[in-house]
């Protein structure tokens, strides 16, 4: 019996590119697919949750939402990587900025994710997992920001499970350990990767800043982050070059 379709996902194998860009945001999704994809096809509907394919500058690319938080990331990245091919799965999210060097609107690479959840421990590990970025990616993604001259940082992200903390202190101790940013989907996404042997990276752009108060949008977060868009597909299309 073939495992496609699945609960989430109405497509086939065939429907997805090598890449799938995937944003938490289905209406970001949509917005990269007709902004910056030649001929875009929607593959998924499932839930609202659009998937497309299309091609970027001759390269396959495909595009799909996430959903929030790890138990929709983790659902979403293991039935792509495990059912339907796909070999990598780049994020472009939002994240919230936890350090003064890192400024509003600001690109941070996830290297590597730090995480309040226990969704480690399906795994059965004898000890704690370091969920960590696809080098080749994070390479690619580097050489593909400084050309194009964006303001970036490569370091640890923190994957949260919450997002109304009771402790007003949290996200200092994080900062202290030179944690950048925290967003609510990498680690599963890094972790699912691992497993299945494929490749994954987080991109996220400082949608708020945890020192300073600043904030963008929600509408600015769905169309505004096209610096994060361009990096990314730049990126797909140098791994499947």
């Amino acid at each position: 019996m073939k495992p496609y379709p699945t609960p989430h996902i109405d497509a086939s194998p065939e429907d997805f590119a090598p890449v799938v860009l995937m944003p938490g945001d289905p209406l970001r999704a949509k917005y990269i697919a007709e902004n910056f994809l030649t001929d875009p096809v929607l593959v998924n509907n499932v839930r609202g949750v659009q998937g497309y394919t299309g091609s970027y500058r001759g390269s396959p690319v495909s595009v799909m939402a996430s959903g929030m938080g790890m138990p929709s990331m983790g659902i979403y990245s293991y039935e792509l990587y495990n059912f339907f091919g796909v070999e990598a799965i780049i994020r472009v999210g939002s994240a919230g900025g936890m350090q003064e060097r890192v400024r509003l609107r600001d690109i941070i690479m996830g290297q590597g994710t730090c995480t309040d959840s226990a969704f480690a421990h399906t795994f059965q590990l004898p000890g704690a997992f370091a969920p960590l970025a696809s080098y080749c990616l994070l390479e690619h993604c580097v050489d593909a920001a400084k050309a194009a001259g964006f303001s970036y940082h490569v370091g640890n992200l923190l994957s949260s499970d919450i997002f109304y903390h009771e402790d007003p202190d949290s996200a200092a101790r994080w900062s202290k350990m030179g944690v950048l940013a925290v967003e609510m989907e990498a680690a599963a996404l890094y972790m699912n990767a691992a497993r299945a042997g494929k490749h994954a990276l987080a991109l996220c752009t400082v949608s708020d800043h945890l020192l300073t108060g600043e904030a963008t949008t929600a509408q600015e977060r769905q169309t505004s982050f096209t610096d994060m868009m361009h990096l990314a597909l730049d990126t797909a299309a140098a791994f499947l070059g």
